[in-house]
């Protein structure tokens, strides 16, 4: 059993910059492909971005260039660094992990509680 906590959300002012981490526990950590959705009130959950267990990574075209995903095998971490932030990234972001290829539908098999981030002045 996989078991996800999420960290690091935050109120942050437009242009700022904030990091996001996802501490795993489990086994099949090393083995996941693990990434990161966000929800808006109001608006369908979606994908934000996500790396696979041999570390190919991807992110929506609407964050691509600002935020980058990384994971730390040693410490079964993942982050999300996020950069160059603006009001429409406000969301609820929730780490997901999983062995199957689950990006191209509704995430992972194991979910984090979420943080929430807030960009406003």
């Amino acid at each position: 059993q996989v078991q996800l906590v999420e960290s690091g959300g935050g109120l942050v002012q437009p242009g700022g910059s904030l990091r996001l981490s996802c501490a795993a526990s489990g086994s099949i950590f090393s083995r996941s492909n693990m990434g990161w959705y966000r929800q808006a009130p109001g608006k369908e959950r979606e994908l934000v971005a996500f790396v696979t267990s041999g570390g190919i990574r991807d992110y929506a075209a609407s964050v691509k260039g600002r935020f980058t995903i990384s994971r730390d095998i040693v410490k079964d971490m993942i982050y999300l660094q996020m950069s160059s932030l603006v009001p429409d990234d406000t969301a609820v972001y929730y780490c997901t992990a999983g062995l199957r290829t689950w990006w191209n539908s509704r995430g992972g098999d194991y979910w984090g509680q979420g943080t929430q981030v807030t960009v406003s002045s």
